[in-house]
């Protein structure tokens, strides 16, 4: 039960406004809602909700059964439709052809290594049509190097407790660790329940994605920052690529 709370309150702290802005970015990338698209990693479905909103055939792919179930009742308390699948971005086999496909947050960025991210590219572009749309974004080196190594924010009501702390890895280049704890007030027990879980984000130059986007077969990309409104520059924080076949 503890980590079905741990979905929730990542749904609930997450910045509502960096959903608006991503379905922004989709909305000026793929102004032709007529195709099907499939979000990569769609989490508890925030996103896939206002995509579907705003007039996309949506479907939401994640490894979590729990995020899934957060996304399962977020799409009934909103009235849409849309369909969920689990599965890996690592093995799409299994589901069919899109016209766009998008993956947000990062999420690329939580696969091991350089190799992994070349499988899920790869994966991808087998999955998409003859004309079809790849967004996504990952974060910078520049991020994991700078802006992350210190970083902390911590939440408390009177139920419940977050602390997120944030390291520069010492092994791996353009890698943080986060270390976050999640403390749920039990009132049987009279105590707080603890589950702790360490994430590993790991980013690569810009050079590397390029490389790995041109060997699963995209020859068409533009890499932008602020959400492909600007020209990326050494401190950019995030990049937004639109990839085409």
């Amino acid at each position: 039960m503890i980590y079905q709370t741990f979905a929730e309150l990542y749904d609930e702290l997450f910045d509502p406004a960096m959903y608006q802005q991503w379905l922004d970015f989709v909305r000026r990338e793929l102004p032709d809602q007529t195709g099907e698209v499939l979000e990569l990693a769609c989490g508890t479905g925030r996103l896939a909700v206002l995509l579907a909103q705003a007039g996309y055939h949506v479907t939401g792919l994640d490894l979590s059964d729990n995020m899934l179930a957060l996304a399962q009742q977020h799409a009934e308390t909103a009235n849409v439709s849309l369909p969920l699948v689990a599965g890996n971005m690592l093995d799409l086999s299994e589901i069919g052809t899109y016209a766009a496909v998008t993956c947000f947050a990062d999420s690329f960025c939580y696969l091991k290594n350089l190799q992994q991210v070349q499988t899920a590219f790869t994966q991808v572009a087998a999955h998409l049509t003859s004309d079809g749309q790849f967004l996504f974004d990952v974060i910078t080196p520049y991020q994991t190097d700078d802006v992350y190594p210190g970083y902390m924010y911590n939440y408390r009501d009177e139920e419940r407790a977050f602390m997120w702390t944030s390291y520069a890895s010492e092994t791996t280049p353009h890698s943080a660790e986060h270390d976050l704890s999640f403390f749920i007030w039990n009132g049987e027990k009279q105590a707080f329940d603890e589950v702790s879980e360490l994430h590993q984000e790991r980013t690569y130059v810009l050079r590397d994605y390029q490389q790995a986007l041109a060997a699963a077969g995209f020859s068409q990309v533009t890499v932008t920052a602020d959400f492909g409104r600007q020209t990326p520059t050494e401190k950019t924080t995030r990049w937004f690529f639109r990839c085409q076949k």
